[in-house]
């Protein structure tokens, strides 16, 4: 009997299957909105989404104004986030606030929307703009719903993408910096981009490192300067040492920062 069983229950669940999919076919090609209406809550409940936001997408249009609207809206802009249809997704929650500003719903859309465009975040090497409408709207999720339960959520997926957006700041004046060992005017961007960086993001985690490559590039830039330029470049290099061990007295980088001040110093005596 037992192993009856076993091999019926492959078979059933097979059949239920090919019944399913049957099913969904039939209401697919249906005029009749009710029926895909019911067919596309029972898949979203189940967690097949994607044959849920197919038949939500067929209904929707038919459901606005009316009173299930607001729900179809919100369940077909969901779907496309369980799908990891990103783009949709953001841009069906954008229509829902627009729609539902009042809906019960409205933080956890907000919140879902955000998270939409953070996920459409790309590596830090890559081009930001996605970066930079997540940023938006997830500081605007947490400005309007301080009190939301998914406040922490949102206030972590803020600070990773700042902190992606300072990494390619630090890459960048670092490139600058690296280049100018051939190309020394590239130091005065690599010196200007630093300054920049330090000044737009006093709190960030690659403040140490900003302040130390500052450190170098004077240096670099002062070394190789004319006799008209180098004194007060000199300088500044080391106005730039003296902040890095101000800020970071046990910083990471002593050993070479304490090598470039020997450098400053002794072209500073040669004079």
């Amino acid at each position: 009997m037992f192993l009856k069983m076993r091999k019926l229950i492959p078979l059933m669940l097979l059949a239920a299957v090919l019944h399913s999919c049957s099913e969904y076919q039939k209401v697919l090609k249906n005029e009749d909105v009710k029926p895909k209406y019911d067919l596309a809550e029972k898949f979203y409940n189940e967690g097949d989404f994607k044959r849920a936001n197919r038949l939500f997408e067929q209904i929707a249009p038919k459901y606005v104004g009316k009173p299930q609207g607001e729900r179809v809206m919100f369940f077909f802009a969901n779907s496309y986030f369980k799908i990891k249809d990103y783009n949709f997704s953001g841009y069906q929650f954008e229509r829902f606030i627009k729609s539902y500003p009042k809906s019960d719903k409205i933080q956890e859309a907000a919140f879902i929307g955000a998270k939409s465009y953070y996920m459409l975040s790309p590596e830090y090497s890559l081009d930001q703009t996605d970066t930079d409408k997540a940023l938006q709207k997830l500081q605007n999720f947490i400005n309007t719903y301080p009190d939301s339960e998914f406040f922490p959520e949102a206030n972590v997926m803020a600070q990773e993408l700042t902190t992606k957006k300072e990494k390619k700041s630090i890459e960048i004046a670092k490139q600058y910096n690296k280049l100018g060992e051939f190309n020394f005017p590239l130091l005065v961007s690599a010196v200007a981009a630093l300054d920049n960086f330090v000044s737009d993001n006093p709190g960030s985690i690659y403040r140490e490192d900003a302040l130390y490559y500052k450190v170098e590039a004077t240096t670099n830039l002062a070394l190789n300067s004319t006799d008209d330029k180098k004194p007060e470049r000199l300088e500044t290099a080391k106005s730039a040492y003296n902040t890095l061990k101000r800020y970071f007295p046990e910083t990471k980088y002593a050993k070479k920062a304490d090598n470039l001040l020997e450098k400053i110093e002794k072209e500073i005596k040669s004079k």
